[in-house]
């Protein structure tokens, strides 16, 4: 009677020390529902089709070589399930207590820091919507060459008379703008 409980001690033992693993990601499979990675556990353990577990409105595509978190519920290896990736390559260093951040392997960040939310782009920002609104007490831009293209520019705010541009022919007598273009505008 006891070596039959402590066989099926020793089974379970075994089983609760397999829940949780290790696991180094190979390979990413993106295009399902829910993403699925190959990982390699142990020397001789390798797993295809890995459900990986992320959180809702966050999503990424590790690298092959990053590291992952593996539970297997009631230690079976039959069904795990990837909880967490790191990828202690392209870590971002450097936050406050607090702060939290986005990034990725190319050094592009959206921070949220103590002093400011910043954006850092390596390459190129851009921004869709049908409509943006930006209130702030000052506003710096700093550019090499700004353009706006638009049918309809008002500065100061709606309403304004047209602005003459470069270019465009005014008659100094009564200050209007002769010919030229109605698209800016100034109050």
């Amino acid at each position: 009677m006891i070596g039959a409980v402590r066989e099926m001690m020793g089974g379970l033992e075994g089983r609760v020390r397999g829940m949780v693993a290790r696991a180094i990601v190979r390979l990413v499979d993106d295009a399902r529902q829910a993403q699925e990675l190959q990982i390699e556990l142990l020397a001789d353990e390798s797993q295809d089709a890995v459900e990986r577990f992320q959180n809702y409105g966050l999503t990424s595509v590790p690298h092959a070589g990053a590291e992952a978190l593996v539970v297997f519920a009631g230690g079976l290896r039959s069904h795990g399930v990837v909880l967490a990736v790191e990828d202690r390559r392209y870590r971002l260093t450097g936050l406050q207590d607090g702060e939290v951040a986005l990034f990725d392997d190319l050094g592009n960040v959206v921070k949220l820091g103590r002093e400011a939310i910043s954006v850092t782009a390596v390459t190129k920002l851009t921004v869709e919507a049908p409509a943006i609104e930006v209130s702030c007490d000052t506003a710096d831009v700093s550019a090499d060459r700004v353009t706006i293209t638009s049918d309809n520019v008002q500065l100061g705010g709606a309403g304004g008379a047209a602005v003459a541009r470069v270019g465009d022919s005014i008659d100094l007598d009564t200050r209007k703008i002769v010919s030229g273009s109605a698209k800016v505008k100034a109050a």
